[in-house]
């Protein structure tokens, strides 16, 4: 009871700082990404036993992007770029090889690859030509809870088949499948009352949202598992790391940004 009550407590601060950040400014968003990528990257740096300031100054330097204005082409290598990472990583989880974190440049990679540029991406969602959009992000936001929600309800009443038992034995194809679904009535639903985007192109985001932040949760898993480490930190009584909150929204994040960018 102690437990679940100190959980709440942690996950509804954290809710009303995230959201108020949001809704407040432009600066204010950039602001809190900015603490929060850089939190996450000193849990991942312990989870992967890396002592050194290279991954922070990196992640200053994709920061600084973020604010200053930069050419169409290096949002288009950048991209690329986070894309042939993620997908590798994509390709450890299917094929159940380990994650190579043997030197400190595969650990650099990664940090690149996994954190600071789907941070970046994230910073710049929910600007549409300089113009920021608050409710896209918190629009996400829905979606991600409303996937992870019902992944959960179905899985557990009705889960029968696993998903990636080696990474996540509680997570099951039935729970993703459900997740996804209502995901997509969440996405139908915001592009019927938003003036943001049509019916349609919500529907694709919910789907992109639905398999890359479930993806991108089974990843952080498979980090943990390799470390042999339950949580990625201990910022969040109840809940654990804030790697363990975001790791859905930063990896879906280039995804997401590259279907309204680029295809939109």
């Amino acid at each position: 009871m102690r437990n679940l009550i100190t959980r709440s407590i942690s996950g509804l601060v954290y809710a009303i700082i995230f959201i108020s950040a949001i809704l407040f400014s432009a600066e204010s968003y950039i602001g809190l990404i900015s603490i929060f990528s850089a939190i996450c990257v000193f849990e991942f740096s312990r989870i992967l036993n890396l002592k050194n300031s290279i991954p922070y100054l990196l992640l200053a330097s994709i920061i600084l992007l973020c604010i200053i204005t930069v050419p169409s082409s290096v949002d288009s290598f950048l991209i690329g770029f986070s894309f042939v990472g993620l997908l590798g990583l994509l390709y450890y989880l299917i094929s159940t090889k380990p994650i190579k974190t043997n030197t400190i440049t595969q650990k650099i990679t990664l940090h690149i690859t996994y954190l600071i540029l789907p941070f970046y991406f994230l910073i710049k969602l929910p600007f549409i030509e300089n113009d920021y959009h608050p409710n896209i992000i918190i629009f996400i936001i829905l979606m991600i809870w409303t996937n992870d929600s019902f992944a959960f309800f179905v899985g557990k009443n009705f889960g029968k088949h696993k998903l990636f038992e080696s990474v996540s034995p509680k997570k099951t194809i039935e729970g993703f499948i459900g997740g996804l679904l209502f995901a997509i009535i969440a996405g139908f639903l915001i592009g019927k009352y938003s003036t943001y985007f049509s019916i349609s192109n919500w529907i694709i985001i919910a789907v992109i949202v639905a398999i890359f932040g479930s993806l991108g949760d089974l990843v952080e898993s498979k980090f943990k598992r390799q470390a042999k480490v339950k949580d990625s930190g201990t910022i969040m009584p109840g809940h654990g790391g804030l790697l363990d909150r975001l790791d859905s929204l930063f990896f879906l994040a280039p995804f997401v940004y590259l279907y309204i960018h680029y295809i939109m």
